[in-house]
Order: C-alpha cells, then sequence, then structure tokens
C-alpha cells in the first residue's frame, strides 16, 4: 500500500511538510491517559498566553483554505477545530487510546493529524483533486459526494477518506475497537514545519512503542520523494 500526494497538490502548496507512521498491533485495551494528560497541559499552556488564531500553524493552515476558495472561519483544519474544543471544554472526549493519543499530540503540536484503519482502504491513499464522482461516508452514515476539485484523501477505489483536505475525516476508515493496522498522517505549511512535522511524526512513533510496544515505520514526504510505500 502507500500513501502520497499529487504533483498538483505540491505545485498548488510548495510549503507542504507530510509525515506519516504505519503501525500494526494496535488494541483499544490499552491506557494513554498519562500521555493524554501530558499533551494538553502543553496546550493548555500554549493557548493561555495566545488565541490558538495566532498559532503560525493555524495561520498556515487559513491560508491554505483560503487558496483553495474555502472560507477558512467555516471549514476549519481539524487542529484548530481540537484547539477550539479544548479551550472551551479543558478536555477532549475519550474515544479510543490510540485516537486520544493522537488528538493530545494534534493539541500540544496544533498540527492536523489523521489516523486511518488501513484495513478500510483500497489499495493507497493519494492527497489530490477530486473529480467530484468519489464516495465519502459522513459519520453521520450519509454518503457524500465531494466537489471538483475539493482536496481529499482518496484510495484505489474511488473511495474519498477525508474531505476539504485536514478539515474532516470519513467515517468508514475510522479507527473502531477492531483495528488493529493503521496509517497515522501528519501535515503542516508553517515556516517551522520542516523541523516541527518530522519531531511530531517521531513523537507518534514513540508513543505507539511505549503504549504498546510497536517498531512503527515511519516516513517524511516531500515533491522529490512524494510516496511512503509499506506492506500489510
Amino acid at each position: 500500500m502507500y500513501l502520497q500526494h499529487s504533483d498538483a497538490i505540491w505545485s498548488d502548496h510548495p510549503d507542504l511538510v507530510a509525515g506519516a507512521v504505519f503501525a500494526v498491533g494496535i488494541t483499544d485495551d490499552a491506557s494513554a491517559d498519562s500521555q493524554v494528560a501530558r499533551f494538553g497541559a502543553l496546550a493548555e499552556a500554549r493557548l493561555a498566553t495566545s488565541s490558538e488564531a495566532e498559532f503560525p500553524e493555524i495561520q498556515a493552515w487559513r491560508r491554505a483554505f483560503s487558496r483553495m476558495g474555502l472560507k477558512p472561519t467555516q471549514y476549519r483544519c481539524a487542529s484548530e477545530s481540537l484547539l477550539r474544543r479544548f479551550k472551551k471544554e479543558r478536555a477532549l472526549p475519550r474515544i479510543h487510546p490510540l485516537i486520544d493519543l493522537c488528538n493530545a499530540i494534534s493539541l500540544a503540536f496544533a498540527i492536523p493529524v489523521a489516523v486511518f484503519d488501513v484495513t478500510r482502504i483500497h489499495g493507497g491513499l493519494e492527497v489530490r483533486h477530486a473529480s467530484g464522482d468519489e464516495n465519502y461516508l459522513s459519520f453521520s452514515g450519509e454518503t457524500e459526494n465531494p466537489d471538483p476539485h475539493e482536496v481529499i484523501f482518496a484510495d484505489a477505489a474511488g473511495r474519498a477518506h477525508a474531505r476539504r483536505w485536514t478539515n474532516r475525516q470519513s467515517g468508514y476508515s475510522a479507527v473502531r475497537n477492531t483495528t488493529d493496522t493503521v496509517l497515522i498522517v501528519a501535515e503542516a505549511m508553517h515556516g517551522s514545519a520542516s523541523a516541527d512535522v518530522p519531531k511530531l511524526m517521531a513523537t507518534v512513533a514513540d508513543e505507539l512503542n511505549d503504549i504498546w510496544s510497536l517498531a512503527p515505520e515511519a516516513a517524511m514526504l516531500s515533491r522529490s520523494s512524494p510516496r511512503f510505500e509499506f506492506q500489510v
């Protein structure tokens, strides 16, 4: 299987820095409570001194959404949505230990982190512009079609596993209690992204090792090396 970004995405967003982690052996009976608390505290400390809208990580995604023709205060990247909810409630709902962990890491880094159940993906994933006939399953169970030219995570069967790039994942490949094999993706475009995304990826890999005793595969993607291949 693979993860890649299309040439058009790299051309339109030359500041993009992307990383991915592939892991096998996830279970739902692990505890990520201490990690969630630790990363949440980092986010809380940062939010105490400035609004999430002032974070360079969030500002960069707002500019990217504007370039894509989206109103950035209507469609927000996932990390901004998490930060806004966390600021209001001082906690996030617990869903699954892996999702809880990745949400907390996303809060701490202010960078969108997507988690996909690999067994629900056909062939691989490409971040590309939609043709408009791909199928997207919402978390409420409704089937949608992305708008033409919208940036999506698409598999080889024409299923959209995320809409509006980092705005909204699909319920189809969401992590479940039975999920064992996952692909974790982080993307950023701010000035220090080339240092921050590798640090985030290393943090994810370290925590997967600590919590589940895993040795995940990791890769950084670039325009010159746009494809991450992994064996399922």
